[in-house]
Parts: C-alpha cells; sequence; structure tokens
C-alpha cells in the first residue's frame, strides 16, 4: 500500500483532503515559507500508479479523468518523473509530468501554437529539468497545427478560445498537490504564438490563475491577425498562385532597408534595431529605363508595399498595420514560397476562414480570393468574442499581485509587431501611466528575431528565469539577455556557453531600445546602452 497520504484507499484524513483539493483548488496556496516537500525517494513510484485512479470527477469547473500515469526513469539530463495522461471534460486532453524528486515547489503551464491539437511533452523538457510541475494540452481537441475543421464545433471552439488554459491549470494544480500532498507555492504560463494568446486570455479573464505569465507574440485580436496574414499572402503571389516576390526579390529589398537603416542602433550588425522609426520606401528600387538589374518590377514593388502597409490603409478594416521593414528574409516560405508558387500562410488562413472565423462556416468551397477586406471583417465579431485577447484592463490581475513578461521578435511574419506594442500603449494609458504598468508588465521587442525565435537577431532568452526573479524576489526585469546561437539547437543552460553562440545584445523594456555604446565588443551585451525610442 502506498505511504502517499492522498493515495491511500480509505481514511476520514485522506478522503478530507481529496474533497479539499477538488472542491476548492483555488484553496491550495501554500504560504511563501512552506518548505520543499517531495515525494519520498522510494514511494515516488508507487505513489504515480495510485494517480492513475485518482477520482477529480468532482474538481470544479474541470471535472477530470484520468487516463493513465507512468513512472519515467531518468535520462540525460531529465530527472525520473511521473507522467500523467487525462483530461477533462468534454475533451480537454493535458499531459502532466510531476519530477519524481527535487521538485522546486512551482506549477507551470505551458502555451500550444497555431491551431493546437496535439499534445506536445517535450514543451516541458526545460521546466522540468528545473524541478517544475509541467502541464501542457491540446487545447480542446485532436489536430495538427495547420487542420482547423476541427473548429465546427461549438465547445471546440470555446475550449480553443478561452477554457483550455484554464482548466488545465484547474486539473493540473489538483493532481500536483494530490502527488506532493502540498500546494504548488508559485504558478506560471508560458507560452508563444496561439500561447502567447492563451497567456493572454488567463490575465484579463482567469487573474488568479498564475503569479506570473510569459506571453510571446500573441496573436492578440485573432482576427484582425488573421486579415493581415491572408493579405500578405495574397499581396506576394497572383491570381493564378504565381509567387511575384522571389528570394533574390526580398534579399535586394532587405539589402537596402539595411542600408537605410541598419546603423540606427549605432552598429552595422544586419539588424535593424527600431523598425518602426524606419520608414523605407521599396519605390526607389523599382526598375527604369537604364536600370534593369538589381531593381524590382512595379508588381514587386506593390507587393512590399502591401506587406509593410497591412489591409488597414486600403480598406479601411480593422487590422491595422503590416510586416515590418528588416523582416523581409522571414518571408520566403511564409507569403510566398522559393519555388515560385504561394506559401505557407495562404493553405494555413483558407482553413481557419473556412471554419474558424465566420458563423456559420463556408466549409471547403470557400477560397481566400473570395474574401471581401472592405466588408467581411464586420462578419468576425461573434468569432472574436471567444478568441479575443485584447482587454486592455488588467488592473484585477495586478491586484492580484501578477506579473507579466510579454516579447515579441521585430522581425516576426506572422503576427504584425505593431499590435503588440500599441495593445501596451493602450494598457498604459488605461493604467495610469508607464510606472504604473511597467511595476507589473513589461514588453520586450527583440530586433532581427522571427516568430518567437530565431532570425537574424539575439532570440536566445532565458524568460522563466527573469520571471522568476520579478514574482519571487520583487526584481523587476531591467533588461533581458540574449543571444544569438551558432545553430539550431536550444542552450541545456543560461548564460549558453560561448562556443555555442556568436554575440549577445540586451533588449529593454519597451519603447527603450538599444544603442551601442561607442566603445567596447560590439558582440558583446555590455557595450550597449538603454536609448528612449524616437
Amino acid at each position: 500500500m502506498s505511504k502517499h497520504p492522498a493515495l491511500r484507499g480509505g481514511g476520514l484524513v485522506a478522503m478530507m483532503l481529496l474533497l479539499f483539493v477538488l472542491l476548492d483548488p483555488a484553496a491550495a496556496q501554500a504560504a511563501p515559507g512552506d518548505q520543499q516537500r517531495d515525494v519520498p525517494a522510494l514511494d515516488a513510484q508507487a505513489a504515480c500508479g495510485a494517480l492513475e485512479k485518482a477520482d477529480l470527477a468532482a474538481l470544479r469547473d474541470a471535472p477530470t479523468r484520468i487516463t493513465a500515469a507512468q513512472w519515467v526513469a531518468s535520462r540525460d539530463a531529465a530527472p525520473a518523473y511521473c507522467r500523467v495522461q487525462g483530461y477533462v471534460e468534454p475533451h480537454v486532453g493535458f499531459e502532466i509530468q510531476l519530477p519524481g524528486t527535487h521538485w522546486n515547489r512551482k506549477f507551470i503551464e505551458i502555451g500550444c501554437g497555431g491551431a493546437c491539437g496535439s499534445i506536445d511533452e517535450k514543451a516541458c523538457g526545460d521546466p522540468l529539468r528545473r524541478g517544475y510541475a509541467c502541464i501542457v494540452s491540446d487545447a480542446g481537441h485532436r489536430s495538427d497545427g495547420g487542420d482547423w475543421e476541427w473548429a465546427q464545433d461549438l465547445q471546440a471552439r470555446v475550449d480553443y478560445g478561452y477554457r483550455a488554459p484554464h482548466v488545465a491549470a484547474l486539473a493540473g494544480k489538483a493532481l500536483t498537490r494530490l502527488y506532493y500532498h502540498s500546494p504548488p507555492r508559485k504558478s506560471y504560463f508560458d507560452g508563444c504564438s496561439t500561447g502567447g494568446r492563451q497567456a493572454m486570455v488567463e490575465a484579463e479573464r482567469f487573474p488568479w490563475d498564475f503569479d506570473g505569465i510569459i506571453a510571446g507574440a500573441p496573436p492578440l485580436n485573432f482576427t484582425a491577425n488573421s486579415l493581415a496574414q491572408l493579405w500578405a499572402s495574397l499581396a506576394a503571389t497572383n491570381a493564378a498562385g504565381k509567387a511575384i516576390l522571389t528570394p533574390a526579390a526580398v534579399q535586394r529589398v532587405h539589402r537596402a532597408v539595411l542600408a537605410q537603416c541598419d546603423l540606427d542602433d549605432g552598429v552595422r550588425d544586419g539588424i535593424v534595431g527600431d523598425p518602426a522609426a524606419c520608414h523605407f520606401d521599396p519605390g526607389r528600387l523599382l526598375c527604369a529605363p537604364g536600370r534593369s538589374r538589381d531593381c524590382l518590377s512595379g508588381a514587386q514593388v506593390a507587393a512590399v508595399r502591401k506587406i509593410y502597409a497591412g489591409p488597414f490603409a486600403e480598406t479601411g478594416s480593422l487590422s491595422r498595420g503590416g510586416y515590418m521593414p528588416g523582416s523581409e528574409l522571414e518571408w520566403s516560405g511564409v507569403f510566398f514560397s522559393a519555388e515560385g508558387g504561394r506559401g505557407f500562410m495562404y493553405a494555413y488562413s483558407a482553413e481557419k476562414f473556412r471554419y474558424a472565423a465566420f458563423v456559420p462556416n463556408p466549409g471547403p468551397s470557400w477560397q481566400p480570393e473570395d474574401l471581401d477586406f472592405r466588408r467581411d471583417y464586420r462578419r468576425l465579431g461573434m468569432t472574436e468574442a471567444l478568441y479575443s485577447a485584447t482587454d486592455p484592463d488588467l488592473r484585477q490581475f495586478k491586484r492580484n499581485g501578477g506579473k507579466l513578461l510579454m516579447y515579441q521578435g521585430w522581425n516576426d511574419p506572422f503576427e504584425p509587431p505593431a499590435a503588440t506594442t500599441r495593445y501596451y500603449e493602450t494598457v498604459e494609458r488605461l493604467m495610469g501611466g508607464r510606472a504604473a504598468t511597467q511595476d507589473f508588465y513589461r514588453l520586450f521587442m527583440i530586433p532581427g528575431m522571427g516568430h518567437c525565435g530565431g532570425g537574424a537577431g539575439a532570440g536566445t532568452i532565458d524568460y522563466l528565469t527573469s520571471l522568476e526573479g520579478w514574482v519571487e524576489r520583487g526584481n523587476a526585469p531591467q533588461k533581458l539577455i540574449g543571444w544569438h546561437m551558432k545553430g539550431p539547437q536550444s542552450p541545456q543552460r543560461f548564460p549558453p556557453p560561448a562556443g555555442e553562440t556568436t554575440f549577445s545584445r540586451p533588449v529593454y523594456p519597451y519603447p527603450s531600445r538599444a544603442r551601442y555604446a561607442g566603445s567596447g565588443n560590439p558582440d558583446a551585451a555590455t557595450s550597449y546602452r538603454p536609448v528612449a525610442a524616437k
């Protein structure tokens, strides 16, 4: 019989504890001075097996069923852990990984990406190594990240829109308490892209769930973001589906952008430090009599202008802003294919509008060219009510002591960066100014970084440690340090070994930005200082 008191069969104390957890998970908040309490090493495996029989059907707001509990032995740098799989009714699937020893008394939920639909257990790798109890979910449906047919079901839309991350948090905290016979001392959420939107849904709609939230590249206005993505995809190709832009053309534009704006951070490094202040006109590259090389056709100039501008200027729709000068190399494969056809975003957007944007769904016969940008945006409000994460009123989250760290790459080809900076500025106005906002919410815009990472910039950053310092010790992040990795690998520790990186940069809370101090190694973050935006 297991020695784990919350999992023993029978016993008044065990029954009362289980009832307490199931009926009032919000009460599972330990005092900051509570001692760390792991499952004893000899008992951890047995306690894991017992979780398979845990009855969480009465868990308030999140009736939960456990389908499997498996002990996973330690390997490489990963500790041994209890892997529990299940679902919150009716069908929010999840997996939680509970370290067998050295639990850090914390809980973290990792968001999903794209259309979600699968459980990425590898997303818990770093948090598990740090000692976190870590949960991931499929957001309420099963599919691949680019399939939207599941959205024909209203419950699936509700789960994807706002319910799934909340009920996964309730189930995860209840299971954490059952396993360790102790509640998590601190709870965090970390997500990028759709996970970033989930993060903001948590801060706005469920401000009691987490002490600290990391929100990366969030598509805050789901429909406006979708319009911008489709607009850029249509701009980059003609009616026959042939690419107007080419890799050579966008490289040409990118070189011209760098020639004009690269030095805005005081060093020529192939990165635009402040794209919002880079007013580049691709018309200067237009081919003309006597200039037929290293230039753009009229159609290519028009395409680049449309991608920069987004749909608002021409159509008056609700999507303001497009993609930034300096991001051009990120467009290939996304808005057009290197082989001369349509890019990934065309098919992705088509499926989204067929099944997830309108009520009722137009279905498989709908084509992206059918969208009337001047009128159809008015039809998207019903679904935006499910997906929206644009509420700037974060007062309850702040009152609860919550901390919000948001980030995005300026070169992001998925989520238009200006939507993120405008949201932050709106929060500043509502909250009463910069000081009142930055004592709980800081935005970091990362030059040269693409979608959630990668790109030419220093986009490898230890967000979680910075957030922990803010939440647990009151150390608000004055700057983040980013590294550009030599290869695609993620570092096993921070700071990464010098042999794995090419340069580092500081990133300051928006609207400040980094500028070279005028002396020192330009590849070292220590050689940069913060300056106010122009």
